[in-house]
Protein backbone atom coordinates (compact mmCIF):
# COMPACT_ATOMS: atom_id res chain seq x y z
CA UNK A 1 0.00 0.00 0.00
CA UNK A 2 1.36 3.32 -1.27
CA UNK A 3 2.73 5.88 1.92
CA UNK A 4 -0.01 9.02 1.90
CA UNK A 5 2.40 12.50 1.25
CA UNK A 6 2.78 14.11 4.49
CA UNK A 7 1.01 17.52 4.82
CA UNK A 8 2.89 20.33 3.72
CA UNK A 9 2.91 23.46 6.02
CA UNK A 10 3.04 26.64 4.96
CA UNK A 11 6.20 27.79 6.85
CA UNK A 12 7.97 25.21 4.91
CA UNK A 13 6.31 26.45 1.22
CA UNK A 14 7.43 29.35 1.70
CA UNK A 15 11.55 28.70 3.01
CA UNK A 16 10.95 26.56 -0.71
CA UNK A 17 12.40 27.81 -3.77
CA UNK A 18 11.04 30.72 -4.99
CA UNK A 19 9.44 29.56 -8.23
CA UNK A 20 8.01 26.84 -6.39
CA UNK A 21 6.17 28.76 -3.61
CA UNK A 22 5.03 31.67 -6.00
CA UNK A 23 3.73 28.71 -8.90
CA UNK A 24 1.93 26.50 -5.82
CA UNK A 25 -1.66 27.11 -4.79
CA UNK A 26 -0.04 28.94 -1.04
CA UNK A 27 -0.24 32.48 -2.18
CA UNK A 28 -3.70 32.19 -3.39
CA UNK A 29 -4.74 30.41 -0.34
CA UNK A 30 -2.80 33.12 2.06
CA UNK A 31 -4.31 36.16 0.32
CA UNK A 32 -7.82 34.69 0.49
CA UNK A 33 -7.38 33.88 4.11
CA UNK A 34 -6.01 37.31 4.59
CA UNK A 35 -8.72 39.12 2.94
CA UNK A 36 -11.73 36.86 4.75
CA UNK A 37 -10.14 37.87 8.16
CA UNK A 38 -9.79 41.43 6.73
CA UNK A 39 -13.84 41.24 7.09
CA UNK A 40 -13.62 38.64 10.35
CA UNK A 41 -11.24 41.41 12.00
CA UNK A 42 -13.17 44.38 11.29
CA UNK A 43 -16.58 43.13 12.43
CA UNK A 44 -14.78 41.68 15.15
CA UNK A 45 -13.29 44.89 15.99
CA UNK A 46 -17.20 46.79 15.40
CA UNK A 47 -18.54 44.28 17.75
CA UNK A 48 -16.14 44.26 20.92
CA UNK A 49 -15.72 48.24 20.67
CA UNK A 50 -20.05 48.78 21.06
CA UNK A 51 -19.72 46.00 23.53
CA UNK A 52 -17.19 47.65 26.19
CA UNK A 53 -18.04 51.51 25.13
CA UNK A 54 -22.03 50.06 26.18
CA UNK A 55 -20.80 48.48 28.76
CA UNK A 56 -18.42 51.18 30.46
CA UNK A 57 -20.86 53.90 30.16
CA UNK A 58 -23.79 51.79 31.18
CA UNK A 59 -22.19 50.11 34.52
CA UNK A 60 -24.12 52.34 36.74
CA UNK A 61 -27.75 50.85 35.29
CA UNK A 62 -26.57 47.56 36.20
CA UNK A 63 -26.26 46.03 32.56
CA UNK A 64 -22.61 47.35 32.12
CA UNK A 65 -21.86 43.82 33.46
CA UNK A 66 -23.37 41.79 31.08
CA UNK A 67 -22.59 43.87 28.41
CA UNK A 68 -19.01 43.14 28.89
CA UNK A 69 -20.05 39.73 30.05
CA UNK A 70 -21.07 39.46 26.38
CA UNK A 71 -18.16 41.07 24.94
CA UNK A 72 -15.99 38.00 26.89
CA UNK A 73 -17.93 35.13 25.57
CA UNK A 74 -18.10 36.52 21.86
CA UNK A 75 -14.49 35.57 21.42
CA UNK A 76 -15.68 32.14 22.01
CA UNK A 77 -17.52 31.60 18.19
CA UNK A 78 -14.74 33.95 16.95
CA UNK A 79 -12.71 31.23 18.06
CA UNK A 80 -14.60 28.66 16.64
CA UNK A 81 -14.63 30.71 13.12
CA UNK A 82 -11.14 31.15 13.29
CA UNK A 83 -10.31 27.20 13.78
CA UNK A 84 -12.62 26.84 10.72
CA UNK A 85 -11.46 29.23 8.46
CA UNK A 86 -7.36 28.10 9.28
CA UNK A 87 -7.95 25.18 6.95
CA UNK A 88 -7.44 27.39 4.32
CA UNK A 89 -3.68 27.06 5.10
CA UNK A 90 -3.47 24.69 7.73
CA UNK A 91 -3.47 20.70 7.20
CA UNK A 92 -4.11 19.59 10.82
CA UNK A 93 -7.17 20.86 12.18
CA UNK A 94 -6.81 22.96 15.27
CA UNK A 95 -8.48 21.04 17.71
CA UNK A 96 -11.66 22.40 19.99
CA UNK A 97 -9.69 23.33 23.86
CA UNK A 98 -13.42 23.48 25.34
CA UNK A 99 -14.38 21.14 27.56
CA UNK A 100 -17.82 20.12 27.67
CA UNK A 101 -20.35 22.57 29.73
CA UNK A 102 -21.08 21.13 33.22
CA UNK A 103 -25.03 20.89 32.68
CA UNK A 104 -27.49 21.39 30.39
CA UNK A 105 -28.52 24.83 31.30
CA UNK A 106 -27.31 28.05 30.16
CA UNK A 107 -26.18 29.40 33.85
CA UNK A 108 -24.45 26.26 33.66
CA UNK A 109 -22.55 26.69 30.32
CA UNK A 110 -22.33 30.22 30.83
CA UNK A 111 -20.18 30.13 34.50
CA UNK A 112 -18.21 27.32 32.56
CA UNK A 113 -17.08 29.13 29.76
CA UNK A 114 -15.77 32.26 32.05
CA UNK A 115 -14.04 29.85 34.40
CA UNK A 116 -12.04 28.43 31.11
CA UNK A 117 -8.42 29.55 30.51
CA UNK A 118 -9.60 28.99 26.52
CA UNK A 119 -11.88 31.47 26.49
CA UNK A 120 -9.26 34.31 27.42
CA UNK A 121 -6.91 33.67 25.42
CA UNK A 122 -9.49 33.42 22.27
CA UNK A 123 -10.43 37.00 23.70
CA UNK A 124 -6.95 38.17 23.09
CA UNK A 125 -6.95 36.57 20.13
CA UNK A 126 -9.66 38.25 18.88
CA UNK A 127 -8.31 41.46 20.12
CA UNK A 128 -5.08 40.65 17.92
CA UNK A 129 -7.18 39.63 14.79
CA UNK A 130 -9.40 42.97 15.37
CA UNK A 131 -5.86 45.18 15.82
CA UNK A 132 -3.21 43.51 13.80
CA UNK A 133 -4.30 40.91 11.58
CA UNK A 134 -7.31 42.17 10.01
CA UNK A 135 -5.64 45.85 9.16
CA UNK A 136 -2.68 43.58 8.02
CA UNK A 137 -4.72 41.59 5.81
CA UNK A 138 -6.51 44.39 4.01
CA UNK A 139 -2.91 46.32 3.51
CA UNK A 140 -1.74 42.82 1.80
CA UNK A 141 -5.12 42.58 -0.32
CA UNK A 142 -4.85 46.13 -1.34
CA UNK A 143 -1.65 45.71 -2.44
CA UNK A 144 -2.74 42.53 -4.47
CA UNK A 145 -5.10 44.68 -5.96
CA UNK A 146 -3.15 47.69 -6.77
CA UNK A 147 -0.52 45.23 -8.54
CA UNK A 148 -3.09 42.95 -10.40
CA UNK A 149 -4.38 46.50 -11.70
CA UNK A 150 -0.80 47.11 -12.60
CA UNK A 151 -0.37 44.31 -14.43
CA UNK A 152 -3.29 44.66 -16.67
CA UNK A 153 -2.30 48.16 -17.21
CA UNK A 154 -1.53 47.89 -21.02
CA UNK A 155 -4.90 45.95 -21.47
CA UNK A 156 -6.23 49.34 -19.31
CA UNK A 157 -4.72 51.35 -21.11
CA UNK A 158 -5.72 49.89 -24.85
CA UNK A 159 -9.47 49.44 -24.06
CA UNK A 160 -9.54 53.01 -22.57
CA UNK A 161 -7.96 54.92 -26.03
CA UNK A 162 -8.24 57.85 -26.56
CA UNK A 163 -8.90 58.45 -23.00
CA UNK A 164 -5.72 59.99 -20.87
CA UNK A 165 -4.40 56.84 -18.43
CA UNK A 166 -1.68 58.23 -15.73
CA UNK A 167 -0.12 55.19 -13.97
CA UNK A 168 2.08 57.97 -12.28
CA UNK A 169 0.43 60.99 -10.82
CA UNK A 170 1.19 63.81 -13.56
CA UNK A 171 2.63 61.18 -16.31
CA UNK A 172 0.06 60.56 -18.81
CA UNK A 173 0.73 56.77 -20.98
CA UNK A 174 0.64 57.01 -24.53
CA UNK A 175 -0.11 53.90 -25.49
CA UNK A 176 0.01 50.01 -24.45
CA UNK A 177 3.24 49.60 -24.93
CA UNK A 178 4.48 52.52 -22.75
CA UNK A 179 2.50 50.71 -19.58
CA UNK A 180 4.75 47.49 -19.98
CA UNK A 181 6.45 49.00 -17.23
CA UNK A 182 3.15 49.25 -15.14
CA UNK A 183 3.44 45.41 -16.06
CA UNK A 184 6.80 44.69 -14.41
CA UNK A 185 5.86 46.70 -11.30
CA UNK A 186 2.72 44.73 -10.92
CA UNK A 187 4.39 41.74 -11.14
CA UNK A 188 7.37 42.74 -8.56
CA UNK A 189 4.31 43.69 -6.57
CA UNK A 190 2.46 40.65 -6.69
CA UNK A 191 5.35 38.23 -5.92
CA UNK A 192 5.93 41.18 -3.13
CA UNK A 193 2.37 40.66 -1.85
CA UNK A 194 2.75 36.44 -1.73
CA UNK A 195 5.46 36.29 1.02
CA UNK A 196 3.90 39.25 2.45
CA UNK A 197 0.84 37.21 2.96
CA UNK A 198 2.72 34.16 3.27
CA UNK A 199 4.51 35.20 6.63
CA UNK A 200 1.64 37.17 7.89
CA UNK A 201 -0.33 34.30 7.20
CA UNK A 202 2.23 31.97 8.98
CA UNK A 203 2.77 34.35 11.81
CA UNK A 204 -1.15 34.04 12.67
CA UNK A 205 -1.13 30.12 11.99
CA UNK A 206 1.77 29.62 14.84
CA UNK A 207 -0.16 32.59 16.75
CA UNK A 208 -4.02 30.94 16.53
CA UNK A 209 -2.56 27.19 17.06
CA UNK A 210 -1.19 28.57 20.71
CA UNK A 211 -4.02 30.25 21.60
CA UNK A 212 -6.90 28.61 19.97
CA UNK A 213 -5.83 25.40 20.56
CA UNK A 214 -5.90 22.81 23.24
CA UNK A 215 -2.82 23.35 25.82
CA UNK A 216 -0.67 20.40 27.07
CA UNK A 217 -2.11 20.42 30.45
CA UNK A 218 -5.09 20.82 29.49
CA UNK A 219 -5.76 17.79 27.66
CA UNK A 220 -3.89 16.17 30.36
CA UNK A 221 -6.44 17.12 32.64
CA UNK A 222 -9.19 16.58 30.46
CA UNK A 223 -8.02 12.66 29.82
CA UNK A 224 -7.58 12.28 33.63
CA UNK A 225 -11.05 13.15 34.18
CA UNK A 226 -12.14 10.84 31.62
CA UNK A 227 -10.40 8.02 33.23
CA UNK A 228 -11.53 8.37 36.73
CA UNK A 229 -15.34 8.84 35.33
CA UNK A 230 -14.91 5.60 33.39
CA UNK A 231 -13.21 4.21 36.61
CA UNK A 232 -16.59 5.55 38.50
CA UNK A 233 -18.62 3.86 36.15
CA UNK A 234 -16.48 0.50 36.19
CA UNK A 235 -17.05 0.68 39.96
CA UNK A 236 -20.64 1.08 40.02
CA UNK A 237 -21.13 -1.69 36.86
CA UNK A 238 -19.23 -3.79 39.59
CA UNK A 239 -21.40 -3.09 42.71
CA UNK A 240 -24.20 -3.79 40.66
CA UNK A 241 -22.88 -7.01 39.53
CA UNK A 242 -22.07 -7.94 43.22
CA UNK A 243 -25.48 -7.08 44.09
CA UNK A 244 -27.28 -9.58 41.45
CA UNK A 245 -25.07 -12.29 42.72
CA UNK A 246 -25.64 -12.11 45.80
CA UNK A 247 -29.78 -11.24 45.59
CA UNK A 248 -29.57 -14.22 43.13
CA UNK A 249 -27.36 -16.72 45.05
CA UNK A 250 -26.73 -16.48 48.48
CA UNK A 251 -29.81 -14.78 49.13
CA UNK A 252 -31.88 -17.47 47.64
CA UNK A 253 -30.09 -20.28 49.23
CA UNK A 254 -30.67 -18.44 52.48
CA UNK A 255 -34.50 -18.34 51.66
CA UNK A 256 -34.86 -22.17 50.47
CA UNK A 257 -32.59 -23.11 53.71
CA UNK A 258 -35.30 -21.29 55.77
CA UNK A 259 -37.56 -22.70 54.41
CA UNK A 260 -36.43 -26.39 54.39
CA UNK A 261 -35.39 -26.05 57.73
CA UNK A 262 -39.10 -24.72 58.55
CA UNK A 263 -40.50 -27.64 57.03
CA UNK A 264 -38.31 -29.61 59.24
CA UNK A 265 -39.48 -28.22 62.68
CA UNK A 266 -42.71 -28.39 61.85
CA UNK A 267 -42.50 -32.58 60.57
CA UNK A 268 -40.07 -32.26 64.19
CA UNK A 269 -42.74 -30.94 66.27
CA UNK A 270 -45.12 -33.76 65.80
CA UNK A 271 -42.75 -36.55 67.46
CA UNK A 272 -42.61 -36.04 71.09
CA UNK A 273 -39.56 -37.73 71.12
CA UNK A 274 -37.81 -34.82 68.95
CA UNK A 275 -38.26 -32.18 70.47
CA UNK A 276 -34.83 -31.42 71.30
CA UNK A 277 -34.03 -32.21 67.80
CA UNK A 278 -37.18 -29.01 67.04
CA UNK A 279 -35.64 -27.12 69.67
CA UNK A 280 -32.08 -27.30 67.35
CA UNK A 281 -33.94 -26.46 63.96
CA UNK A 282 -36.28 -23.43 65.36
CA UNK A 283 -32.56 -22.07 66.38
CA UNK A 284 -30.93 -22.96 63.20
CA UNK A 285 -33.87 -21.39 61.61
CA UNK A 286 -33.79 -18.11 63.18
CA UNK A 287 -30.08 -17.57 62.93
CA UNK A 288 -30.90 -17.96 58.62
CA UNK A 289 -33.79 -15.84 59.21
CA UNK A 290 -30.93 -13.52 60.82
CA UNK A 291 -28.05 -14.12 58.43
CA UNK A 292 -30.87 -13.41 55.81
CA UNK A 293 -31.58 -9.98 57.41
CA UNK A 294 -28.47 -9.10 57.57
CA UNK A 295 -27.29 -10.44 53.94
CA UNK A 296 -30.54 -7.98 52.72
CA UNK A 297 -29.03 -5.08 54.42
CA UNK A 298 -25.64 -5.56 53.14
CA UNK A 299 -26.85 -5.97 49.55
CA UNK A 300 -29.31 -2.84 49.60
CA UNK A 301 -25.93 -0.95 50.85
CA UNK A 302 -23.87 -2.18 48.11
CA UNK A 303 -26.68 -1.03 45.27
CA UNK A 304 -30.17 -1.11 46.19
CA UNK A 305 -31.93 -2.89 43.56
CA UNK A 306 -34.93 0.19 43.69
CA UNK A 307 -32.41 2.85 42.67
CA UNK A 308 -31.51 0.49 39.55
CA UNK A 309 -35.53 -0.28 38.68
CA UNK A 310 -37.19 2.49 39.74
CA UNK A 311 -34.78 5.85 40.59
CA UNK A 312 -33.68 8.13 43.17
CA UNK A 313 -37.06 9.53 44.22
CA UNK A 314 -37.99 5.91 45.26
CA UNK A 315 -34.64 4.62 46.65
CA UNK A 316 -34.93 7.50 48.86
CA UNK A 317 -38.32 7.23 49.88
CA UNK A 318 -37.81 3.24 50.79
CA UNK A 319 -34.47 4.98 52.79
CA UNK A 320 -36.66 7.16 54.40
CA UNK A 321 -39.14 4.50 55.28
CA UNK A 322 -36.57 2.61 57.26
CA UNK A 323 -34.61 5.22 59.09
CA UNK A 324 -35.03 5.08 62.81
CA UNK A 325 -35.56 9.18 63.02
CA UNK A 326 -38.67 10.75 61.39
CA UNK A 327 -37.97 11.66 57.67
CA UNK A 328 -39.81 13.80 55.52
CA UNK A 329 -39.02 13.52 51.85
CA UNK A 330 -39.29 16.06 48.98
CA UNK A 331 -38.30 14.40 45.65
CA UNK A 332 -41.42 14.34 43.73
CA UNK A 333 -40.55 14.94 39.74
CA UNK A 334 -37.24 13.99 39.89
CA UNK A 335 -36.71 12.20 36.34
CA UNK A 336 -34.66 9.25 35.70
CA UNK A 337 -30.95 10.72 35.70
CA UNK A 338 -27.71 9.08 34.72
CA UNK A 339 -26.35 6.06 37.29
CA UNK A 340 -23.40 7.64 38.01
CA UNK A 341 -25.23 10.57 39.39
CA UNK A 342 -27.98 8.96 40.89
CA UNK A 343 -25.70 6.51 42.85
CA UNK A 344 -23.55 9.24 44.09
CA UNK A 345 -26.71 11.05 44.95
CA UNK A 346 -28.24 8.04 46.81
CA UNK A 347 -24.86 7.33 48.89
CA UNK A 348 -24.54 10.79 49.94
CA UNK A 349 -28.10 10.95 51.63
CA UNK A 350 -27.81 7.67 52.91
CA UNK A 351 -24.63 8.99 54.36
CA UNK A 352 -26.50 12.39 56.16
CA UNK A 353 -29.35 10.15 57.27
CA UNK A 354 -26.83 7.57 58.98
CA UNK A 355 -24.58 10.47 60.85
CA UNK A 356 -28.32 12.15 61.58
CA UNK A 357 -29.21 8.68 63.54
CA UNK A 358 -26.14 8.07 65.28
CA UNK A 359 -24.62 11.60 65.86
CA UNK A 360 -27.07 14.16 65.84
CA UNK A 361 -29.85 13.43 68.06
CA UNK A 362 -32.16 14.70 65.83
CA UNK A 363 -35.54 14.58 66.24
CA UNK A 364 -36.76 14.95 62.18
CA UNK A 365 -34.83 15.13 59.15
CA UNK A 366 -35.82 16.56 55.57
CA UNK A 367 -34.73 15.62 52.17
CA UNK A 368 -35.27 17.59 49.23
CA UNK A 369 -34.20 17.41 45.76
CA UNK A 370 -34.56 18.82 42.43
CA UNK A 371 -33.28 19.40 39.00
CA UNK A 372 -32.18 23.05 38.00
CA UNK A 373 -30.07 24.21 35.14
CA UNK A 374 -29.35 20.81 34.58
CA UNK A 375 -27.70 20.02 38.05
CA UNK A 376 -29.21 18.03 40.62
CA UNK A 377 -29.17 19.70 43.68
CA UNK A 378 -30.04 17.79 46.94
CA UNK A 379 -30.19 18.98 50.39
CA UNK A 380 -30.50 17.04 53.51
CA UNK A 381 -31.30 19.02 57.08
CA UNK A 382 -31.91 17.73 60.75
CA UNK A 383 -33.41 19.75 63.48
CA UNK A 384 -29.88 17.97 65.91
CA UNK A 385 -27.43 19.55 67.80
CA UNK A 386 -25.02 20.19 65.15
CA UNK A 387 -21.59 21.23 65.52
CA UNK A 388 -20.59 17.88 62.76
CA UNK A 389 -17.09 17.71 61.66
CA UNK A 390 -17.22 16.80 58.04
CA UNK A 391 -13.47 15.98 58.07
CA UNK A 392 -13.68 14.57 60.74
CA UNK A 393 -15.01 10.82 59.05
CA UNK A 394 -14.25 8.86 56.22
CA UNK A 395 -17.74 9.01 54.70
CA UNK A 396 -17.92 12.21 53.61
CA UNK A 397 -14.76 13.09 52.31
CA UNK A 398 -14.97 10.30 50.42
CA UNK A 399 -18.11 11.44 49.27
CA UNK A 400 -16.75 14.60 48.65
CA UNK A 401 -13.96 13.21 46.28
CA UNK A 402 -16.52 10.86 44.67
CA UNK A 403 -18.66 13.85 43.50
CA UNK A 404 -15.58 16.12 42.27
CA UNK A 405 -14.81 13.05 39.89
CA UNK A 406 -18.79 14.30 38.58
CA UNK A 407 -17.86 17.57 38.61
CA UNK A 408 -20.37 18.07 41.67
CA UNK A 409 -20.09 19.53 45.06
CA UNK A 410 -20.60 18.72 48.82
CA UNK A 411 -21.03 21.44 51.20
CA UNK A 412 -22.04 20.70 54.77
CA UNK A 413 -23.05 23.48 57.47
CA UNK A 414 -23.02 22.44 60.73
CA UNK A 415 -23.28 25.09 63.72
CA UNK A 416 -22.85 24.23 67.36
CA UNK A 417 -26.66 24.05 68.21
CA UNK A 418 -27.81 23.17 64.64
CA UNK A 419 -29.24 22.84 62.24
CA UNK A 420 -26.97 20.65 60.28
CA UNK A 421 -27.51 21.05 56.65
CA UNK A 422 -26.22 19.21 53.90
CA UNK A 423 -25.78 20.26 50.30
CA UNK A 424 -25.10 18.12 46.93
CA UNK A 425 -24.78 19.61 43.38
CA UNK A 426 -24.22 17.11 40.86
CA UNK A 427 -23.98 17.89 36.83
CA UNK A 428 -26.53 15.53 35.40
CA UNK A 429 -24.69 15.52 32.04
CA UNK A 430 -21.61 16.19 30.05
Amino acid sequence: MPELPAPVRLGTAVRSRPGRFLLSSWPWRCWLHLASGALVGYAVLAVLAVLLVAGVLLSWLGIGLLLLTAAVLTAVPVGALERRRLRLVEPERVADPHAPAAGAGPMSRLRTRLRERATWRELGYAALLAAVFGPAGLGVTALLAFSAALVASPVIVWVLAPETVMLIPGRAVSGPLEALGGTAAGLLGLVLAAYAGGLITGTQVRLARALLGPREEDVRVVELTRSRVRLVDAFEAERRRIERDLHDGAQQQLVALSMTLGLAERELRGRPEAQEAAELVARGRAEAKQALAQLRELVRGIHPQVLTDHGLAAAVTELALRHPVPVTAELDGLPRLPDAVEATAYFCVAEALANAAKHSGAGRVEVAGRVVDGKLALTVTDDGRGGAEPAAGAGLVGLADRLAVLRGRLVVSSPVGGPTVLRVEVPCSG
